[in-house]
């Protein structure tokens, strides 16, 4: 692979991963099953990667791969219409247009509580960070802590709230809801 052809294959990669988790919901709310949902993420993946060269901006890369998504479960579905089980193209665009909305909805929720995140003080930040790592155990936190696990749970009830009062300002700043 030459060296274009490698940042071509990165920057796509990077990309997609940074979608990823959005687009497969996308496509887990319009199509039945778990395991169909699989295959249509692997023809939206082949798909987004032939045409990848077609994508006029990076920023445009989650619009450019939700309408793609859309356009294979389309696909999905109209090849599958002796299943009595699919929805017909009116609901199916009316499913996409919602999951679509709802995934940008908690995209911008993401951003907003990385902003509040930001926020905290460093004190609360590392503790939150602490909690959240893989295999954390709360009782061994405490106690590396010099705390009970109760009063471990009390202080990152009130972080978690001030961070949802913040995230809740900021909708309403920003006139969503």
């Amino acid at each position: 692979m030459t060296p274009r052809e490698q940042e071509h294959h990165d920057r796509f990669l990077r990309l997609f991963v940074q979608h990823e988790p959005a687009l497969r919901g996308f496509v887990r709310s319009l199509i039945p099953t778990r395991e169909d949902t699989l295959d249509v993420m692997q023809e939206v993946a082949a798909v987004l990667w032939r045409k990848f060269g077609d994508l006029a901006s990076p920023a445009d890369f989650r619009r450019w791969a939700f309408g793609v998504a859309r356009m294979e479960a389309l696909a999905y579905r109209r090849d599958r219409t002796r299943d009595r089980h699919t929805f017909d193209d009116d609901v199916l665009a009316l499913l996409a247009a919602e999951a679509e909305e709802a995934a940008d909805a908690a995209e911008q929720r993401r951003e907003l509580m990385d902003r509040c995140l930001q926020r905290l003080p460093e004190s609360q930040r590392v503790l939150v960070a602490s909690v959240y790592q893989h295999g954390t155990r709360i009782d061994h936190l405490a106690e590396r802590l010099g705390r009970t696990p109760m009063s471990l749970y009390k202080i990152l009830h009130r972080i978690r709230l001030a961070l949802v009062e913040c995230v809740t300002r900021e909708l309403a700043r920003e006139g969503r809801n």
